[in-house]
């Protein structure tokens, strides 16, 4: 059952930011199906989950775009901007590493989109390298410096790449991972998502070590919600798997279906 907060404030951006950052809450997870166009962030919220979050993978696939920033950042603000529009409850975007723009640029043309938070991840989506953490942490410092200007409050989900990358041994990725949380933390993150850690004791690990809220990644559901409760976790979300899920049961049972003259809706 999902406990959804009155929105008495839908339409005041900074409560929409203070409502989605109250909700990272240690061993009460944020749980976020993670959406791709207006129609599923309706669906969402009609679910009764207090927050909309979009995958960049799944955002791209509606776009007509491969994920990695290849889908031009004018769509993909337009298409949160529309998500926006289309739901009372605070809506985070998968930004990527921001598109390529200037911290300055990033926050004016983010904001303009009424959404209440972002992810900014610290690879390079081009080549796959771990940006230099102090670089990171400048990047964020400098994109949260540029939305107080400007008089907005953005959520920023700092994402963590290390286990993603594969970069040096299990315990290395864990130290470097536990490293940069507290950088970009330090340097005005919210929230830290490790990408791609999934072992138990390593997500328990990461709760105690990182001085803030983690987001994980649902998986494939050999952990449930309630397991990553148990480990300290604040914030869980599906990425692209939800949207993939639904687009294979399209193509593999109701367009064959179709195209094999039988009833779709038998499928």
């Amino acid at each position: 059952m999902i406990d959804a907060p009155t929105m008495t404030t839908a339409d005041d951006p900074s409560s929409r930011a203070a409502l989605l950052r109250s909700l990272h809450v240690p061993g009460k997870p944020l749980v976020l199906p993670n959406v791709w166009d207006a129609a599923s962030a309706r669906m969402a919220e009609a679910a009764g989950f207090p927050v909309v979050a979009t995958s960049s993978a799944a955002t791209a696939a509606v776009l007509g775009h491969e994920d990695g920033e290849r889908a031009p950042v004018r769509e993909v603000l337009d298409a949160a901007a529309r998500i926006v529009r289309a739901v009372h409850v605070p809506v985070t975007v998968d930004f990527e590493r921001g598109y390529g723009l200037a911290p300055a640029e990033l926050a004016e043309r983010f904001a303009a989109t009424g959404a209440a938070g972002l992810n900014l991840e610290d690879s390079d989506p081009s080549t796959g390298q771990l940006i230099d953490a102090a670089a990171q942490a400048d990047f964020l410092a400098a994109v949260r410096e540029a939305a107080t200007s400007l008089g907005v409050d953005l959520v920023v989900n700092a994402r963590t790449d290390a286990f993603l990358r594969r970069a040096g041994s299990p315990e290395d990725r864990l130290a470097a991972t536990i490293d940069r949380a507290g950088r970009y933390l330090a340097a005005g993150a919210d929230c830290v998502y490790p990408i791609a850690a999934s072992d138990p004791d390593v997500i328990r690990a990461l709760a105690r070590g990182i001085p803030g809220p983690i987001n994980v990644g649902y998986g494939q559901g050999k952990l449930l919600v309630a397991d990553y409760a148990a480990l300290g976790v604040a914030r869980v979300s599906f990425g692209p798997a939800l949207q993939r899920h639904l687009y294979t049961t399209f193509g593999s049972a109701l367009f064959a279906a179709v195209a094999a003259g039988e009833n779709p809706f038998l499928s």
